[in-house]
């Protein structure tokens, strides 16, 4: 097995050593905190002097409701009492920048929910929005509780209750939801990534005539195991620096970016999206099921294939394996104990995207996901024994591609 080791080595150095690997792993990680905190923190350092508003309120009755919100929103609040000087002197103390600004708020607010902001700098939308949904809710809020209603509970959405009479799924406000579709995505999209790089490494060797030289030397499954292991390492290196550098951003990042940006408070609730420990394992288990399976058709179509041409024709169907679960999944998600997202969460190809699906919303029985794991391994032994012949034959072949009796012929007689 030394061969293999060797073929280990080489593909997954070759690859990580490439500019490639460097600019996706890291520097992926590193655009996505200059795009989402570096902004966020220079506009807030530069907005800073605007958060220090007064607030004028003629109705006597929406300081107390509109101030908690605002400051919720990372605005410091002072009242101002009405009277006939008060905007001219407070527009004065704003154009000092004494005052970064202030809202005047009246009868007409009651009305129609509006206000006045007077500022020296227009405030950016956030800002914008954070005022006026602060405004127009309270002033919603004291016309309801005026006339005796339920403020709280009309303005809240008000409740509804259901009750299910079938298996619970999840629904697009659950945060179960965002969880089983966003990693449905990820195995979506490294299945094709990695897989795919398996088929280019086997066609780039073969079509170079470098496979003729290494094959003397060693085994062609040995070479295709070597590939894939290879090609898997890559991909499970990639996947621990992502991860390593969302927790980064989500533990030392994400506190920051709310200490400069109060009115992005909801961002806290991000926890509730974030899978753990246990799903994380699931789905490394997963993804390496589904990318022993796809690669190794992969890399069959790689060795039996002459030109890119070629290839990306013949990949078609194996890619299908991939786009049809993919497209299945917003229903297993919603309908996860339905006999069809059952039926297609165990079949082999399809598992390691709708049964982590279904096992992400809390809708698959330990049986079942076992009874997955075991069809998986087992598709495993059948993809590489079926891959492996056709590997053995094609790596050395040249010519037209061969049809689909000819690829059962090499497997019988490989």
């Amino acid at each position: 097995m030394s061969n293999v080791w060797a073929v280990i080595r080489r593909e997954y150095l070759q690859r990580v050593r490439s500019k490639w690997f460097l600019i996706s792993t890291i520097g992926g990680p590193l655009f996505m905190i200059g795009i989402m905190v570096i902004p966020a923190m220079i506009a807030a350092r530069s907005e800073r002097a605007g958060r220090n508003i007064a607030v004028v309120d003629r109705t006597g009755a929406l300081y107390d409701r509109v101030a908690p919100r605002l400051e919720e929103g990372g605005f410091k609040l002072h009242q101002e009492a009405w009277s006939d000087d008060v905007v001219p002197r407070l527009s004065q103390e704003v154009t000092d920048e004494k005052l970064g600004g202030f809202l005047l708020l009246d009868d007409s607010t009651l009305v129609s929910g509006s206000g006045v902001l007077y500022t020296a700098k227009s405030p950016s939308t956030l800002q914008r929005l954070t005022i006026r949904a602060a405004v127009s809710r309270s002033a919603l809020e004291q016309v309801l509780s005026a006339q005796g209603l339920d403020a709280d509970a009309l303005m809240s959405g008000g409740q509804l209750r259901v009750e299910l009479l079938s298996s619970e799924g999840a629904g697009m406000e659950d945060p179960k939801f965002l969880t089983a579709y966003i990693g449905a995505v990820f195995l979506y999209m490294m299945f094709l990534l990695y897989s795919v790089s398996v088929m280019r490494a086997t066609l780039e060797e073969k079509t170079s005539r470098v496979v003729e030289v290494i094959i003397s030397s060693m085994k062609p499954w040995h070479l295709m195991l070597g590939k894939i292991l290879g090609v898997g390492a890559v991909g499970l290196t990639q996947m621990a620096v992502w991860i390593g550098s969302a927790a980064i951003l989500a533990s030392a990042g994400l506190p920051t970016l709310l200490a400069a940006r109060p009115e992005l408070a909801s961002l806290e609730r991000i926890g509730e999206f974030l899978p753990g420990v246990g799903l994380l394992l699931m789905f490394l288990v997963f993804f390496l099921f589904g990318y022993f399976i796809f690669s190794g058709l992969y890399a069959a179509v790689g060795a039996m294939c002459n030109t890119d041409e070629e290839a990306q024709q013949a990949q078609f169907p194996v890619m299908m394996l991939v786009i049809i679960p993919f497209l299945l999944v917003m229903q297993t998600i919603q309908t996860p104990n339905s006999p069809l997202s059952v039926a297609m969460s165990l079949f082999p190809f399809f598992s390691p995207i709708l049964m982590f699906a279904r096992v992400s919303v809390g809708a698959a029985p330990a049986w079942q996901v076992a009874l997955s794991f075991v069809l998986m391994a087992a598709t495993v032994l059948a993809v590489a024994w079926v891959a492996g012949r056709i590997y053995k034959v094609g790596i050395l072949m040249a010519g037209k591609r061969p049809t689909l009796p000819e690829l059962w012929r090499w497997v019988r007689e490989a």
